[in-house]
């Protein structure tokens, strides 16, 4: 299981913590400078293109590290890949609560242009917002894929 499993769960891995590095390093920089309708229109654009991708990148890094966790004999591997899977989940648990419902409201404001005009400062919050909590699942992420890493190492 594990010769299958783990190529998978580090390719899984590091492309969900390789999407956020690049939203966070490229990204939301750019999104950050742009003036309100312009990044109305960039952030619904870009939060389109990553679902169901995401998801099941991360999805997929949770449930491969929970398999190797419970599959993999030795203590260190293990809690290696139990370690990665909290990772991988609070990542998805950040997502879904934090991320998306903004994601969300920007494509609802993307189709009410009209109200872009009413809240600059609304949209300037959120956008900060998002940021932040970006950041966060960028860490999280990295996080991940270097507790698979390790417990890959430790495996070999």
């Amino acid at each position: 299981m594990l010769t299958v499993l783990a190529p998978l769960v580090l390719l899984a891995s590091g492309l969900a913590g390789g999407v956020l590095v690049g939203a966070q390093l490229g990204g939301y920089p750019l999104l950050a400078s742009l003036p309100p309708a312009q990044y109305v229109h960039a952030h619904a654009f870009f939060a389109t293109r990553y679902d169901p991708f995401m998801p099941i990148c991360l999805l997929g890094t949770v449930a491969g590290d929970l398999a190797l966790a419970v599959t993999v004999g030795e203590s260190g591997p293990r809690a290696g890949f139990a370690v990665g899977a909290l990772l991988a989940a609070c990542t998805v648990a950040v997502s879904v609560t934090k991320n998306v419902p903004i994601n969300r409201w920007v494509r609802g404001l993307q189709e009410r242009a009209e109200q872009l005009a009413a809240s600059p400062a609304e949209l300037f919050e959120r956008r900060q917002r998002w940021g932040r909590w970006n950041s966060v699942r960028c860490c999280l992420a990295v996080l991940a894929l270097a507790a698979n890493c390790f417990a890959l190492a430790l495996v070999l």
